[in-house]
């Protein structure tokens, strides 16, 4: 079983920025990918980023440039660096990680871009 946590949500101004952080804990065996989703209110789930577990990235085109998806093996966490923040990008944020067996989401944490 494995448990995924997001944190580093908030309220930020357009323009400002903010990193999520995915702490990931129990049987981190065969991992395939993880990401990052989000999910505006009456919207369906997105892509936003993703990372192999060779280091290949790849990124929705609305957030190209201006996030950057990260991991640190040692800590089992994943990162996103959100830069350049539009209220677009208001949403909840959902980790997700795939195994060889199965699929595992967070909880979401959630990103308001307001002034």
């Amino acid at each position: 079983q494995v448990h995924l946590v997001e944190s580093g949500g908030g309220l930020v101004q357009p323009g400002g920025s903010l990193r999520l952080s995915c702490a990931a804990s129990g049987s981190l065996f065969s991992i395939i990918a993880m990401g990052w989703y989000r999910q505006a209110p009456g919207k369906q789930r997105e892509l936003v980023a993703t990372i192999t577990s060779g280091d290949s990235t790849d990124y929705a085109d609305s957030v190209k440039g201006r996030f950057t998806i990260s991991r640190d093996n040692a800590k089992n966490t994943m990162y996103l660096q959100m830069n350049s923040l539009k209220p677009e990008d208001t949403a909840v944020y959902y980790c997700k990680l795939v195994t060889a067996r199965r699929v595992y989401w967070g909880q979401g944490t959630q990103v308001t871009v307001s002034s």
